[in-house]
């Protein structure tokens, strides 16, 4: 890990919000709201924490990501652009005909991404399975998850962190992203979790729970996560799902299909909040 550098993490952070609303722009509509609620994670991730390489995408001893939410997809597309593994303005092309940038991540379409999801409960299933390969190989490397809250209804992930924790695979860090709030509704009327983090710790985990939103807590709990020996861990993100988008914030939409009078006052929106980051930061 680099040394915590929270100015510049929240300027990428800021970055990356921008410019997911500029891909899921050009198309019209799409997952808005799991996506932009994820940036500051994918800041701390990308600019602090993992090791890759942009110009060789599939480097065996990088760290994996897997969104196992895949439908947050364009958060992805977004980070990776701006990490320099393809130009920016290819991800523009967001689920158009022939275009490398799916809705759902596919590692064979994507440079970047490192397994293919979008049927919920799986990626987190074949993250177990990277995470054991690792080992096996003898890497050093680890295996980042993110799950949604939602996702959560899934009975595939907790046999994953029941598989994790049995196996010791303390090269895995599961997210969950706690947004409180699914396709259909609040988690909370759909199908309580109750104490998400309290949950993975039964499960053998060992559990942090932070502001998903402050770059310098999610670091350290990183941090601790990639110190911590002999068990998998997890970190419970506590997040406003559509965080930065004006029409989605409030809202708190699964998906979207603004007006593009609301697309120009949300991606204005997000670019005076970039400028604000850079000046707060001067």
């Amino acid at each position: 890990m680099k040394a915590l550098n929270e100015r510049d993490l929240k300027i990428l952070a800021a970055e990356i919000r921008l410019e997911t609303l500029k891909v899921i722009h050009s198309l019209g509509f799409g997952h808005v709201g799991g996506s932009m609620d994820l940036a500051d994670l994918m800041a701390v991730l990308y600019g602090a924490v993992m090791r890759y390489d942009p110009k060789n995408p599939r480097w065996e001893d990088r760290d994996w990501l897997v969104l196992s939410k895949g439908h947050s997809g364009p958060v992805a597309y977004a980070t990776f652009g701006l990490m320099g593994f393809y130009p920016m303005e290819e991800a523009y092309t967001l689920n158009k005909p022939h275009t490398r940038f799916p809705s759902h991540t596919d590692r064979q379409l994507t440079p970047g991404v490192d397994l293919t999801t979008g049927s919920l409960g799986q990626g987190v299933s074949s993250a177990m399975g990277a995470a054991v390969g690792n080992k096996i190989d003898g890497r050093d490397n680890h295996v980042f998850v993110v799950v949604g809250d939602g996702e959560a209804d899934e009975g595939q992930v907790w046999e994953a962190l029941h598989f994790a924790s049995a196996k010791k695979l303390d090269n895995v860090v599961v997210f969950i992203d706690n947004n409180g709030y699914q396709l259909d509704g609040p988690t909370s009327a759909i199908l309580d979790h109750g104490d998400l983090a309290g949950k993975a710790a039964a499960f053998g985990l060992y559990t942090q729970q932070v502001d998903g939103h402050d770059v310098a807590a999610i670091y350290h709990a990183i941090e601790n996560a990639c110190a911590h020996k002999g068990a998998p861990s997890c970190i419970v993100l506590n997040t406003c799902k559509g965080k930065g988008a004006t029409f989605a914030e409030s809202s708190h939409a699964h998906s979207s299909q603004p007006t593009e009078e609301q697309w120009q006052e949300a991606l204005a929106a997000s670019e005076k909040a970039l400028e604000a980051v850079k000046k707060e930061a001067m």
